[in-house]
């Protein structure tokens, strides 16, 4: 059963805000934000905001989560890459919606969080790699989709070029401080860029 506070955030940070579709709303009630913020910001577990984790890193805010996996147009045979694996929050929402997700986290410290965070809802299409994911990770590509987590201050070309023809990529893209959020589909193998808002992400490093 859904918390009363997880359905407060669902329905005033999501679905007033205009997302609707029912497979990730369901989603949203399945994976408990609360279960992937850091003790210290469990009363802020509900709000809409990032929090943030080890290493300088952040959890982001329920509505920029929401709105990435939309933007992705998830189906339950995707293959997906997640670039940035952060507490794991993000990485579960793809994980109940897709087929498989490739998650590539930096810091060893963070992989381990995620891996504690995860344990739990004993998912078996989770894929968690410590490493650097600037690159993707062609080892598995190719990708039906891939989500940045993290903002790269260019166009990430050797990420792009890991996703499918007709495939979509989102990804923040600028530099530190305000970046924007696009939609990529490779079509004819070239990127189609929509801008979708104004964002704030951690870069990629």
């Amino acid at each position: 059963m859904t918390s009363e506070p997880l359905e407060w955030m669902i329905q005033n940070q999501i679905v007033r805000r205009g997302i609707h579709n029912h497979a990730l709303l369901n989603a949203l009630r399945a994976i408990d934000r609360r279960d992937f913020v850091p003790a210290a910001s469990q009363s802020a577990a509900y709000e809409d905001r990032p929090l943030p984790l080890k290493n300088g890193q952040t959890i982001s805010q329920p509505y920029i989560v929401a709105l990435m996996t939309e933007q992705l147009e998830l189906d339950s045979h995707h293959h997906v890459l997640e670039i940035g694996t952060g507490s794991a929050y993000q990485t579960a929402i793809l994980a109940f919606l897709c087929h498989s997700v490739i998650s590539i986290e930096l810091f060893p410290a963070l992989h381990e969080v995620a891996k504690l965070s995860l344990a739990p809802f004993k998912f078996r299409n989770i894929t968690l790699i410590q490493g650097d994911g600037k690159k993707g990770w062609e080892k598995q590509a190719p990708y039906d989709r891939i989500i940045l987590t993290a903002a790269p201050q260019d166009f990430p070309d050797s990420v792009f070029d890991q996703l499918v023809e007709g495939g979509i990529m989102v990804a923040p893209i600028g530099k530190a401080g305000y970046q924007t959020l696009f939609k990529i589909t490779k079509t004819g193998g070239k990127p189609v860029k929509e801008s979708i808002c104004g964002v704030r992400f951690v870069p990629l490093v």
